[in-house]
């Protein structure tokens, strides 16, 4: 059976990223590229020629006209973009896989509004191929023996006494799953016996049959497009805000901060910002430094913190969640993206999988990361020049 089920099992920020350079910077050229930062326990090249078989599979699907409706009636969605969905289908000619000694090389090359939806499909299209060659039996015992931990856990942390604002998390688990099966399971059992705390997921292909909220903004990609476009490299974060902004009108709030870096963000981030975003997303640096920083930019605002949102997503688990809940719920509200530990955690050591924005325009651009091993660059001389742009140290 095909791994990919559905056009629309993806992540919720993939559609809206979508729709705001289609609205805005259509006619933009890029180029992603696929990498695994660890070390897999077998060479990914092997794979070959099965994800070739995959890509070609997801290249004959098309949006159901189900699926589309679904996507109409989220109120952030506008009708021309629906209307293209239904006539899209993703080119076979725009993505090519090749073998680099033990490497398994993955390329999406073309119009951006063609190229970025790959992404998070041959992500999870790799991981489940990868996976399928361990003890399926084994590892989903143990997988279940973990998730029933987990619950055990929230139910304890339940007990606890009452913060000002409550603990909620979501599944942001699709890229690096276990599978597509596991990850059904996974989500369909938090929403039964954890629905106090379990708020939503990010893929909308989950949301919609489990009707739970889909979750997600924006993700580097579309801030890293923005160093391309017709404005000044300096301005590149508040050109990008500016046109999100516009784009939702007040909706889809949760601002990405480390694109490049916190502190740089926070110069961009002004009180015209502050008070249209609904709140920041974390995804590199220490966690609580972090929001520090953030309760402390809105305080120099004078923007009650309350009224605000701290959504963590780098690389968590419950216990971690649950310390960075104790430590700032009474001051904000807070929620919690919870990935790989959710999705893919057996006993097998998970892949460290990614598909990143290389070039866009026919020039290199770059994520400058508040943790080193997240820094993402092809051209390390562009990459020196954003540093001394964001006064940052030279990576």
């Amino acid at each position: 059976m095909p791994i990919v089920r559905s056009l629309l099992e993806t992540d919720l920020y993939k559609f809206t990223m979508w729709q705001a350079l289609l609205h805005r910077h259509p006619a933009t050229q890029t180029e992603y590229a696929f990498l695994c930062r660890n070390h897999p326990q077998y060479p990914l090249a092997q794979l070959k020629d099965q994800v070739d078989a995959e890509l070609d599979h997801l290249c004959s699907l098309s949006f159901l006209e189900e699926e589309v409706a679904y996507l109409r009636g989220l109120r952030f969605i506008k009708s021309d973009f629906a209307d293209f969905l239904t006539v899209f289908r993703f080119q076979r000619k725009f993505i090519e896989v090749r073998i680099d000694g033990e490497h398994l090389r993955i390329t999406a090359k073309g119009p951006v509004v063609h190229v970025m939806g790959f992404e998070i499909f041959v992500l999870y299209i790799v991981n489940e191929l990868y996976f399928r060659r361990f003890d399926q039996d084994a590892a989903l015992a143990e997988a279940r023996r973990r998730l029933a931990a987990k619950l055990d856990l929230l139910d304890a942390f339940g007990r606890e006494p009452a913060r000002r604002n409550p603990f909620e998390f979501f599944d942001f688990g699709v890229r690096r799953r276990f599978s597509g099966a596991w990850h059904e399971e996974v989500v369909a059992t938090l929403a039964e016996k954890a629905p106090r705390h379990f708020k939503g997921t990010s893929n909308v292909w989950l949301a919609k049959k489990y009707q739970l909220v889909p979750i997600g903004t924006m993700a580097h990609e579309y801030m890293q497009a923005y160093q391309s476009f017709e404005v000044r490299l300096r301005d590149f974060q508040s050109a990008a805000l500016e046109d999100w902004v516009q784009e939702y009108r007040g909706d889809l709030g949760t601002a990405l901060t480390d694109t490049v870096g916190m502190d740089a963000f926070l110069r961009d981030f002004d009180l015209y910002f502050a008070k249209l975003f609904d709140g920041l997303r974390h995804d590199s640096g220490d966690p609580f430094e972090w929001g520090e920083k953030a309760l402390a930019h809105y305080a120099k605002l004078r923007i009650d913190a309350q009224t605000k949102r701290l959504v963590y997503s780098d690389g968590l688990d419950l216990p971690k969640a649950f310390a960075l809940y104790r430590h700032f719920a009474d001051r904000t509200l807070l929620g919690f993206g919870i990935g790989t530990n959710l999705t893919n955690d057996t006993g097998i050591e998970p892949l460290n999988l990614v598909m990143k924005l290389v070039s866009s325009n026919g020039q290199p651009v770059a994520k400058l990361s508040d943790s080193p091993g997240k820094t993402m660059a092809t051209d390390a001389t562009f990459l020196a020049y954003l540093a001394q742009v964001f006064g940052r140290p030279a990576p």
